[in-house]
């Protein structure tokens, strides 16, 4: 009874809750570069690239109910996960940081946060691009 409540609350404002991760993801890197003043590498740069437009794209999704943009949403999504997974990598794991180094500006292993050891900025990127595809899964399931 429980579950299938929340299995169609998701469903139904899957949406507008990826929405509101996106742009939580958007004012947290717009926080840690113009306010903390911490530059971005190279890395952090392709993340945005794939977060900055899925605050705008969901958020008119979520506003005409919208769920054609589903698809293109999560694609941009799955592509920023993947590039936060690899640079969260070459952070935590030493023999990463030769595969892909950063030849300018800041280097992408450097860490500017490093809560409770393991939390930096490309880890919270990969959590908000897995919430918004989780929240897209279920939007997709919706029947509405």
């Amino acid at each position: 009874m429980i579950k299938d409540k929340m299995m169609r609350f998701f469903s139904a404002y899957s949406l507008y809750l990826a929405w509101i991760v996106s742009l939580a993801a958007l004012c947290g890197s717009l926080y840690f570069s113009e306010i903390m003043k911490f530059e971005p590498c190279k890395l952090c740069w392709f993340q945005r690239i794939c977060m900055y437009p899925l605050a705008i794209l969901l958020g008119i999704a979520s506003y005409k109910n919208d769920r054609g943009i589903i698809p293109y949403a999560q694609a941009l999504s799955i592509v920023g996960m993947c590039i936060s997974l690899f640079h969260y990598l070459e952070q935590k794991v030493p023999a990463m940081r030769d595969v892909l180094p950063c030849t300018a500006g800041v280097p992408c292993s450097g860490q500017y946060i490093n809560w409770l050891g393991f939390i930096t900025i490309p880890f919270l990127a990969l959590v908000g691009f897995f919430l918004i595809s989780v929240l897209l899964l279920f939007g997709k399931t919706s029947r509405e």
